[in-house]
């Protein structure tokens, strides 16, 4: 089920993380350390984005005595949320930076 997504700066920053590796996969508590978030915020916005079909999920499978630790869910951008979170980034920085479009050469440009 696709849903309509409100990009915060908070659902931005989890984006950031997600798309540093956009094909690999990421555990909660690491993405709210690499975005700065509280694991608090960044949970609810992972399920949003996997609501939205931006995301999808696995547990991983471990014998958590073993491990010592309980297993990880592990998030992983889909082909829409890697689309998605590029071009919502690119909106914002074009919102906050108008001259940051026409910074960059364009390709197969000249550059004089």
């Amino acid at each position: 089920m696709t849903t309509k997504l409100r990009i915060t700066l908070q659902v931005q920053a989890v984006l950031k993380v997600l798309l540093d590796e956009p094909f690999g996969e990421h555990y909660g508590l690491e993405v709210a350390r690499e975005a700065g978030l509280l694991s608090g915020s960044v949970y609810p916005i992972l399920a949003r984005l996997e609501q939205a079909d931006w995301v999808s999920s696995e547990w991983e499978d471990i014998d958590p005595v073993a491990e010592g630790r309980r297993p990880r869910r592990y998030y992983r951008l889909t082909g829409e949320g890697i689309k998605g979170a590029r071009a919502a980034l690119t909106d914002t920085l074009q919102r906050i930076s108008p001259r940051w479009n026409q910074a960059k050469p364009s390709p197969g440009g000249s550059g004089a």
